[in-house]
């Protein structure tokens, strides 16, 4: 599995109501951000391994303000997990791919 691109207009659909059937991991990121850049092959690799277990999508805030707005996004990367159509846990910055796989791990 790889990591899918969405946007506001298929938020609702691609988020709240699939993680009904399995966990989605939402990346909050900007073109402009740093560390959203060098965390992006971390979620390629974790979206690889862990595919199985839970679906992760990134989405430009930029270019798609209102789910940021939404779920008062302040800083960026933030990560949000959502089980069962709502939100589970949020995780903001960068993390290594052991730490990720973790706080994954500990939520699903």
């Amino acid at each position: 599995m790889s990591v899918e691109q969405i946007n506001d207009a298929n938020f609702q659909e691609k988020v709240m109501e699939s993680s009904k059937n399995k966990p989605v991991l939402v990346d909050f990121w900007a073109e402009w951000c740093g560390p959203c850049k060098a965390i992006a092959p971390i979620l390629d690799n974790i979206a690889l391994e862990m595919g199985d277990k839970i679906s992760i999508k990134k989405i430009n805030i930029d270019e798609n303000p209102q789910a940021p707005a939404n779920f008062s996004i302040r800083s960026i990367p933030t990560m949000i997990l959502f089980k069962d159509g709502s939100m589970a846990d949020a995780k903001i910055g960068m993390g290594s791919e052991a730490d990720l796989k973790n706080w994954i791990n500990s939520k699903i």
